[in-house]
């Protein structure tokens, strides 16, 4: 990774989706994130990263030559218009459909999408409703 700064303070710290076509997942990860607000941090011949997701081909050196197996990733929405936005470009970037955007019974105000990516992971957007953050984010950088 080129960067000597990072993001962090929640729980996860990277997950890594090794994936069978680098390009396709390029293309849908760029558009739902594109989206949601946050920008593709880096990327080489068979990687790029975004925060706290690093997508890898399976010839890549972290990769063990194998994809990983399907996965759930809930990406966090500033908003149900954000929710329906990541729905929106999800699908015109390749992804199936794999719940509409809506509200959920897990708890009260639980509005999010589902969709497949290239890879059938289930990807999903979720806003929680209002709410109030100390921090976006807690800047760390590292010393040279």
């Amino acid at each position: 990774m080129e960067t000597q700064e990072l993001h962090r303070g929640r729980l996860i710290d990277h997950l890594q989706l090794v994936v069978r076509d680098l390009d396709a997942s390029r293309r849908f990860y760029q558009a739902v994130l594109d989206v949601l607000g946050v920008p593709i941090g880096g990327e080489g011949e068979d990687w790029f990263w975004a925060d706290e997701l690093f997508v890898s081909s399976t010839g890549s050196e972290a990769a063990l030559g194998r994809p990983t197996g399907r996965h759930h990733l809930a990406f966090q929405a500033r908003d149900r218009a954000a929710v329906e936005a990541f729905h929106r470009a999800a699908l015109a970037a390749g992804g199936l459909d794999n719940g509409a955007p809506g509200e959920r019974p897990y708890h009260p105000g639980y509005y999010a999408a589902f969709v497949l990516d290239p890879d059938g992971n289930n990807i999903e957007a979720v806003y929680h409703g209002p709410a109030e953050r100390s921090a976006d984010s807690v800047r760390v950088s590292f010393a040279d």
